[in-house]
């Protein structure tokens, strides 16, 4: 799968661990930044990560601040991107199955490493049901 990924500075130690999970996954992953620790404003490194998603450019994107909100916002101003936060694998399971989200969002500062690893790959692996929820979908997308 091709990954998009980004963060700002509060999440720039959680990016480095993703990034280097999702390539031992056998993933590609498209690094938008930030590369260091210095402060950044996440919505220059969001944005690009999110509209490659939009554009085909990318499967998936993962994006990273200190608590998931802030890049959360800033993708779902793109049209077709549905970006969600999630804290937990269920909640992964849920934002795919039921409303095929195609960028996950999380918090640098809010989950750990293990939960972060279930995380990701309950987002990757779970498939989008239809059926039901493509109406749904297509009521975001009109």
């Amino acid at each position: 799968m091709r990954i998009a990924i980004a963060a700002d500075h509060a999440g720039f130690d959680m990016k480095k661990h993703v990034k280097e999970r999702l390539q031992t996954w056998g993933h590609s992953v498209e690094d938008y930044g930030v590369h260091d620790t210095r402060s950044a404003d996440y919505a220059d490194f969001g944005r690009p990560a999110a509209q490659a998603v939009a554009y085909g450019k990318a499967d998936r994107g993962i994006l990273i601040d200190g608590a998931g909100v802030a890049m959360s916002i800033v993708a779902n101003r793109i049209p077709f991107v549905r970006a969600v936060v999630c804290n937990e694998a269920y909640m992964a399971e849920m934002a795919r199955s039921h409303n095929d989200a195609n960028v996950l969002c999380l918090g640098g500062r809010m989950i750990g490493v293990q939960m972060v690893d279930r995380i990701l790959e309950t987002f990757l692996n779970t498939e989008f049901e239809g059926g039901r929820h493509e109406r749904r979908i297509a009521k975001i997308e009109e």
